[in-house]
């Protein structure tokens, strides 16, 4: 595996906190457990598929720091606080073919299955909303992806369109705004 050096400067990722998750930019030290990930037939294969070399995973990384520089919002890596592992990334990403920005998600074997992603989300969301201004963000969803359907639907997504993304037929899943889910929870 591929030893990343240490970076010249510091990404500017503002550091978000919930109960069980310090969500963070990217690290050198993420390297390794998102090559993992990225080669992990069954974990892509509703976002593009297995990298196949390190190159594919480096592009991958890297734009992702990119995409923080450029826009100032991105994928955080979600931190357990417990014992510090990187278990997946979420955020906000607007890429160029992109119709608008996206909450997307995905998560590592060892933070699946633990509510996580829906506590991430829910922050990151209220984030991108109250400081970046970008509410009622879409999600893009490969129709057979009932785990990443599930949990849009329950962050209060509601299916708003049938689309393309990068030659994939999707559905396109409209959040609610963050006033109507505070207004809701109060």
């Amino acid at each position: 595996m591929t030893t990343l050096p240490a970076p010249h400067h510091e990404i500017p990722v503002p550091v978000l906190e919930t109960e069980h998750l310090i969500l963070r930019g990217p690290r050198a030290e993420d390297f390794a457990t998102v090559s993992d990930f990225a080669r992990d037939a069954e974990r892509t294969r509703f976002i593009g598929g297995p990298a196949e070399t390190d190159f594919d995973v480096w592009r991958g990384f890297t734009s992702a720091i990119g995409h923080w520089m450029w826009f100032g919002y991105g994928f955080w890596t979600l931190e357990d606080r417990a014992s510090g592992a990187a278990l997946g990334r979420i955020g906000v990403i607007n890429h160029v073919t992109w119709p608008e920005p996206e909450l997307g998600w995905h998560m590592f074997a060892a933070g699946e299955g633990r509510g996580l992603a829906h506590e991430a989300a829910t922050t990151i969301r209220a984030h991108a909303a109250n400081a970046l201004g970008l509410d009622r963000l879409i999600s893009h969803i490969d129709p057979a992806n009932l785990r990443s359907r599930a949990l849009a639907e329950r962050l209060g997504a509601v299916i708003e369109r049938e689309g393309i993304l990068l030659g994939t037929p999707c559905l396109i899943y409209r959040h609610p705004s963050v006033s109507e889910v505070t207004d809701a929870a109060e």
